[in-house]
């Protein structure tokens, strides 16, 4: 974690765009860092895009030991959240995606419902038994520079979905190894009958 925000300011996020979707992983990725990944877009800009990995959970380090860590008390923590790889790029820095009940300084709003904040004060106010009531800490985001993530779309690598808006299950329930297939589900897709070859009209 550190104590300034992260690069993407809060009025580059919405728009026409993909930010507070969810990026479904094809099958052509598979083999890549993002196969079968269920990534939330915090940020979809004309200057890129980032986001968060929803179904790749870390067993280590503790979220206590990542507090020792970084000298944040109390410890044992009053309570905890759990830790994710949130993608490939700057996993050293610590990413809290949350609900908006609860935001700080440099807390980027996404969508009306979850917030991103690379701060230390989100968890020393969980540590303290506060904070957001969900939230998951990622380490490391899945990053895009300009037009990538669109030139990747065209490439048939990602389906994108909208997250249902009574439900954040699917980005903070701990059954992560069916979240590509829910999410999938969620559009009517079929996992079985999915094919890694893009389509043409």
């Amino acid at each position: 974690m550190a104590r300034k925000s992260i690069a993407v300011s809060p009025t580059e996020a919405g728009g026409p765009w993909l930010t507070g979707q969810v990026l479904i992983a094809m099958p052509a990725l598979v083999g890549s860092t993002f196969a079968r990944s269920v990534i939330y877009m915090c940020a979809h800009t004309a200057d890129g895009a980032m986001g968060i990995v929803l179904n790749q959970p870390l067993a280590n380090p503790s979220f206590a030991d990542l507090l020792g860590t970084l000298g944040v008390a109390p410890l044992p923590p009053a309570r905890s959240i759990r830790l994710h790889s949130g993608g490939p790029v700057d996993n050293g820095r610590g990413f809290v995606l949350h609900t908006d009940d609860w935001t700080g300084e440099g807390s980027l709003q996404v969508d009306g419902r979850l917030a991103l904040t690379a701060t230390l004060d989100i968890l020393k106010a969980i540590a303290e038994g506060g904070g957001p009531s969900q939230g998951m800490l990622a380490l490391g985001y899945a990053g895009w520079g300009p037009g990538q993530l669109d030139r990747e779309m065209q490439e048939n690598a990602w389906l994108t979905a909208p997250l249902d808006a009574g439900d954040l299950a699917l980005v903070f329930d701990a059954d992560h190894g069916s979240k590509w297939q829910r999410a999938l589900r969620q559009l009517g897709v079929d996992p079985v009958l999915l094919s890694g070859t893009a389509g043409r009209a």
